[in-house]
């Protein structure tokens, strides 16, 4: 009976202290500054390849916390998941397009970065994407 005790006892410290480290994860507090999503496409295919395009507006380049957070979005198998970094703020207004680039070219000389997660699990970040 004592094993049986000791086994209940064992279970459930290690299920307080998977909740608690549950809980405990920062979250995007972590970052030296703010993000702030200001557009969102994602291709309505179920069956397949999910394709996420996001537009995040950042107010300073700090950059290693721009490829951590773009990290962080959704990404499925044989999907692609791509993030652009704005410096100004264009909150309600849609911009994404499905075209190539995705962003139309007078929005492109605020974008400073990008982050681009192949269907391959390859990732690319790049510093001012588009020529200026």
């Amino acid at each position: 009976m004592k094993i049986g005790k000791i086994i209940v006892l064992i279970g459930v410290a290690l299920l307080l202290s998977i909740i608690y480290i549950t809980f405990t994860q920062p979250g995007e507090e972590r970052y030296a500054v703010q993000f702030k999503e200001i557009d969102f496409l994602r291709n309505e295919n179920n069956t397949g390849p999910i394709n996420r395009i996001y537009a995040i507006y950042v107010q300073d380049s700090v950059w290693q916390d721009m490829a951590s957070y773009a990290a962080s979005k959704p990404y499925t198998k044989y999907g692609s998941t791509k993030v652009f970094f704005f410096i100004k703020d264009y909150s309600g207004q849609t911009f994404l397009s499905w075209d190539d680039d995705h962003i139309p070219e007078n929005f492109r000389q605020d974008c400073i970065a990008s982050y681009h997660k192949e269907n391959n699990g390859r990732v690319r970040f790049l510093k001012y994407p588009f020529p200026r």
